[in-house]
């Protein structure tokens, strides 16, 4: 029967020396043991490695931060997304009481809160609560004056310096004692300014042939969610979609959700998220959306996907074949800066799939949503040695030998208006090319057996009157065209195979997905206080990490 019992963790710093060593169960190798045979593996190592070597046999499973590396060992079966998935929420909660970016010096300096973290969200190897609002009823955290009172040895209020006796009514008057009513919320959570924040983002990741038809187009979403509200609300979020609510199933798909979100009444009616939030931010849903509709290969078009940037590659320019262009298209409806409030929360107006979305809680049409950080990455082959005469019709352009890549780089500026920009390149391939290209030029023949260069015998001109005859015109053009055809054939391996382009868009999402309206029922909620009306805003944002990628 295949478990989810964690046995050890080990957590090791960005010089690869342990800082925390925590078992749970059992008795698992070493940290001291397990980390040359993690390191042993080739880059990039998996997140789960099986050790045969090691006694008893373990399988390892990693997280590589760009600071810590954690460690979790296991000699029995176990479900791996679980593990990962312990791991990952780990790291949210360090942050989360730590504070991000997560760092060795962090975890030493505040022992104390991360030992009783590893207590609480994993008990003889059963992952327990794992939720930061409930964590923050249970988890002692020294205040700053706690702090300074113990840095000149004085009492402060922390439970340790308290009596026996005053401990009693303390621990009788505290509900965290018997843990919250809702486990994913704090209890008595107080608010000066209430706050409701929605922020949708998508990733995209598409591919394109090279005559520009799609042959894959996704969207990853994600829906962000930050409550800093008082009391206890209980929230309504409505959502949209191009089609109605009956297109929910097939743009929603592989739908997740936080615990806090009501399933039956999803189910009952799609679009309408019902919740009580946790305290501050977290993951409200995620979801992916096939952006190709269904329909035949042959009648897809990139049109219909109604994309912010694609791009074109030519390979095999020029005479010997040794340029290629890529282009970047740029549409109208993204060109330009939007204005400043298209990117804060209150009141933000965007668009979805080209179509106008109104004001958050009003009718008022949406700004133009606005193009950022435009880059084009060109992988090369890595014969290719050199990349010279670049020349850009907008924007940066530089080659990187260690990458192998030529990176277009462009302002705000250079994608302010709509058209297209044109990159042309020309790539120089090893030096034993070019030397056997120039050896044809002077009558000189290679030979490989050698190593060496052999004159032709009919490299000079022969003495006889009758052998010195002029070469005609047409022979010399039929020499000329083999070579510019030999010279193709030899620079065809070095042109590029594909391009991606990376940018973000802000007030758009490429699903349509938009937010119609975030109510707070005042029936269900509790301590929300009378007469408060929350500040409410939604975000969109599209990002495309080299997820827009051409094919040659």
């Amino acid at each position: 029967m295949i478990g989810s019992a964690i046995e050890a963790l080990y957590i090791f710093n960005q010089h690869n020396e342990p800082i925390l060593e925590h078992v749970y169960r059992s008795r698992p190798a070493t940290a001291r043991i397990l980390l040359p045979l993690y390191l042993a593996h080739p880059e990039p190592r998996p997140s789960m490695i099986y050790l045969p070597n090691t006694n008893p046999p373990t399988t390892l499973f990693s997280l590589a931060l760009p600071n810590l590396l954690l460690l979790v060992p296991a000699s029995t079966d176990t479900e791996p997304l679980s593990v990962l998935e312990f791991l990952h929420r780990l790291v949210d909660i360090l942050e989360d009481f730590l504070g991000a970016p997560l760092l060795a010096s962090k975890i030493e300096g505040a022992y104390d809160i991360v030992a009783q973290l590893l207590g609480e969200v994993c008990d003889a190897g059963s992952v327990c609560n794992t939720e930061p609002n409930a964590l923050r009823d249970v988890v002692d955290v020294p205040r700053w004056v706690d702090k300074l009172l113990s840095g000149v040895s004085l009492p402060g209020s922390s439970p340790s310096t308290l009596s026996s006796g005053s401990l009693k009514p303390q621990f009788a008057l505290n509900p965290a004692t018997s843990g919250p009513a809702i486990p994913w919320r704090r209890a008595n959570v107080r608010h000066t300014s209430n706050e409701l924040y929605v922020d949708i983002v998508e990733t995209l990741s598409v591919t394109l042939a090279p005559s520009g038809r799609p042959l894959a187009a996704f969207a990853f979403g994600s829906i962000a969610f930050t409550s800093k509200i008082s009391g206890i609300p209980d929230l309504l979020l409505n959502l949209s979609v191009p089609g109605g609510k009956q297109a929910f199933s097939r743009v929603f798909e592989l739908p997740v959700f936080h615990p806090c979100v009501r399933l039956a009444r999803w189910k009952e009616k799609p679009g309408e998220l019902s919740f009580v939030p946790p305290d501050g931010n977290f993951m409200l849903a995620g979801y992916e959306v096939n952006l190709l509709p269904s329909i035949d290969l042959s009648s897809r078009s990139s049109k219909t996907l109604n994309l912010p940037l694609s791009v074109e590659v030519s390979t095999s320019l020029g005479q010997a074949g040794s340029e290629f262009e890529v282009r970047l298209l740029i549409s109208s409806n993204f060109a330009g800066s939007s204005s400043s409030s298209a990117s804060a929360r209150p009141g933000i107006g965007s668009r979805g799939s080209g179509r106008s979305t109104p004001f958050f809680g009003g009718g008022a049409s949406a700004a133009m949503p606005s193009l950022q950080d435009v880059v084009v990455n060109i992988p090369t082959p890595p014969a290719v040695r050199n990349i010279t005469d670049l020349r850009a019709s907008r924007g940066e352009a530089q080659f990187t030998p260690a990458a192998n890549a030529v990176e277009w780089r462009f302002s705000t500026k250079d994608v302010a208006s709509a058209g297209s920009a044109t990159l042309r390149c020309t790539v120089l391939g090893s030096l034993r090319d070019e030397q056997e290209e120039e050896s044809l030029k002077i009558g000189l023949q290679f030979d490989a057996a050698n190593g060496q260069y052999n004159e032709k015998e009919d490299a000079y001109q022969s003495s006889h009157p009758e052998a010195i005859v002029s070469t005609t015109k047409k022979e010399q053009q039929q020499q000329q065209q083999q070579r510019d055809v030999r010279k193709v054939q030899q620079n065809a391996p070095l042109m590029p195979s594909s391009a991606a382009v990376s940018f973000s868009v802000k007030g758009w999402l490429a699903s349509g997905i938009k937010v119609e309206s975030l109510t707070v029922d005042p029936r269900k909620s509790r301590g929300l206080g009378e007469g408060v009306k929350p500040v409410k805003g939604v975000k969109y944002l599209t990002v495309s990490r080299n997820g827009i990628e051409t094919r040659c």
